[in-house]
């Protein structure tokens, strides 16, 4: 893409793959291109094979799964946090304390993925102090509505509107703020408004842009790449058309809630119309 020698292939979902190709793959390990890398991503990788062992000689095995055994864990945790704390003021500009990172850790699965979208959440809930700490933690964490939370932005996204009102329903009963609630929903779709911008910068230089790359572009990268299939299909489902209205959506909603619609009934609605512009009966032509 920015004119390197070489190559990846990526082969997703590759367990038939090696069953089908298995000799095949042998003999690439055994002398395998100079100027590619293969990846294979599989659910199931037996060590005690001749590729297992093979690839483990002359490339890397990367197990994408928690340690399970304790000194394995603990260690897992402590880079873990370090991670979180480095990420917050890398790409944040925010300061994750540790009292509020060993909270967070303790509160939601140790998934680095989930975290990095919380560790997001919470720096636009920050404020302007831009100070994560645990007292916000404490205030604005809790495993089940988070979980809700993104499950609200991912039926939006899919423009299921039914289901996404539903579980803003349960997490306004539950005591979240709409206006908490707004940033957190603004973070994923200006991603999918910055894939659309690449789609149309790409197309009046006369450039090929896939859907994976505009939202790699976007921010799908790193912790956020376990997303990038569902982010394909949101983006899809939401159309360019919508999509290049999704900044002035968002600024519209935003000061809609500081100004006629604060209170938390019109505010509320403010978020259920938004819901409805990217359901899938609105999708526009």
């Amino acid at each position: 893409l920015f004119g390197s020698d070489q190559r990846v292939v990526v082969v997703e979902q590759a367990n038939d793959f090696v069953k089908n190709y298995r000799e095949h793959l042998e003999d690439y390990v055994a002398r395998p291109r100079s100027d590619a890398t293969l990846i294979l991503e599989v659910t199931a990788w037996p060590g005690n094979t001749r590729l297992a062992k093979a690839v483990a000689a002359t490339g890397l095995t990367i197990k994408c799964q928690m340690p399970e055994r304790n000194p394995e864990a603990a260690q897992y945790n402590r880079q873990l946090k370090d991670w979180l704390v480095a990420v917050a003021r890398r790409q944040f500009d925010a300061v994750l304390v540790r009292p509020a990172v060993d909270q967070l850790v303790e509160l939601l699965p140790p998934e680095p993925g989930i975290l990095f979208q919380e560790v997001s959440r919470l720096a636009l809930l920050a404020g302007p102090a831009k100070r994560i700490d645990a007292d916000l933690v404490r205030n604005n964490v809790g495993g089940w509505r988070t979980r809700k939370t993104w499950d609200m932005i991912d039926a939006a996204a899919d423009g299921r509107a039914a289901d996404a009102i539903e579980q803003l329903d349960r997490l306004l009963a539950a005591g979240e703020e709409p206006q908490g609630l707004l940033p957190q929903m603004a973070s994923t779709l200006r991603k999918f408004a910055m894939a659309v911008q690449a789609f149309d910068q790409a197309e009046r230089r006369g450039q090929g842009l896939s859907i994976r790359q505009a939202l790699e572009r976007a921010g799908f990268t790193g912790s956020l790449a376990f997303k990038l299939k569902d982010a394909e299909r949101q983006l899809k489902q939401i159309g360019r058309a919508r999509g290049r209205l999704l900044y002035r959506w968002l600024l519209a909603a935003d000061l809609e809630m500081k100004d006629y619609n604060s209170p938390r009934d019109r505010a509320r609605r403010v978020l259920e119309t938004l819901i409805v512009k990217l359901s899938r009966e609105a999708a526009i032509p």
